[in-house]
């Protein structure tokens, strides 16, 4: 006798929402977990655990299933509001003009920021953050740094940037592989049509933003925010003159880094040194 499918509560939420509707589309063509996992290439535990809303679709599901069933985008747009509920209050405001934003400006001095992370990389920061934490918490904090990351592969108009500390190259989370694959990534972003990373090297010194995280976000009406982060708070500063200030500072730090080439064959020169 089979086991009897869990009850779902698409009310709760829009994770459970997106779970349930997966379900409804699947049995509707006659498909089995099986059939599905074939056709979307994500294994029939996982797919289980997403239609009873035990975990996050990852990024590349939803226009999978649209593609599967149908449903001209149903998907996609249940995920981008799933996507921020897996992120503490504090940041859903953040994350909302993250997403509209046309200019955006970080400043990174221990971690490389969430949106230039390889997956990798995020997933040993993560867990380096909190040992105690379980495989799947793990795996939804991941999924939910890689969703912020669709900013810089979506057709929307984005000019990105980027100032790291050494400090965030040399800081290594997971084995030097991992490292290895988060510097070849950022030496490809630095100079880009939507992005540019550069890099202030310890020889330059103490600088203003040391021993912070700044983001700066311009939407396309013009209006500017500023978010400043912690371990575990953040603050958004939207007052103009507040943010007018943090942005002359990240100014003089951009000004101040070296160029992106200078930055890319920096960043090289980081990786060679990583042990094998």
């Amino acid at each position: 006798m089979s086991a009897r499918p869990r009850e779902l509560t698409p009310d709760r939420s829009a994770r459970h929402l997106f779970g349930a509707k997966m379900r409804s589309h699947r049995v509707r063509a006659g498909m089995s977990l099986e059939a599905l996992n074939d056709v979307v290439n994500i294994s029939r535990s996982h797919l289980a655990r997403i239609e009873t809303a035990q975990a996050m679709p990852p990024p590349d599901l939803p226009p999978r299933l649209d593609a599967a069933f149908g449903t001209d985008g149903i998907f996609q747009e249940l995920y981008k509001l799933a996507a921020k509920e897996i992120h503490p209050d504090q940041f859903k405001r953040r994350m909302e003009l993250e997403a509209r934003a046309q200019v955006i400006g970080e400043y990174g001095g221990q971690i490389v920021p969430g949106i230039l992370q390889t997956e990798g990389y995020a997933r040993a920061q993560f867990k380096q953050a909190n040992p105690w934490a379980s495989e799947d918490r793990i795996e939804e904090l991941v999924t939910a740094r890689l969703s912020r990351q669709s900013v810089l592969t979506s057709e929307t108009l984005l000019d990105y940037s980027a100032v790291l500390d050494e400090a965030a190259l040399r800081r290594g989370f997971g084995a030097p592989d991992v490292m290895r694959a988060q510097l070849t990534h950022l030496a490809k972003l630095t100079l880009t049509q939507k992005t540019m990373v550069q890099v202030i090297p310890f020889a330059l010194g103490g600088h203003a933003l040391a021993g912070g995280t700044l983001t700066m976000m311009t939407s396309e009406s013009g209006a500017r925010v500023a978010y400043e982060e912690s371990i575990t708070t953040g603050t958004l500063n939207e007052d103009l003159e507040s943010v007018i200030e943090r942005q002359r500072v990240y100014d003089l730090v951009r000004a101040s880094a070296l160029s992106p080439v200078d930055s890319a064959t920096f960043i090289q020169s980081v990786m060679e040194v990583l042990p094998t």
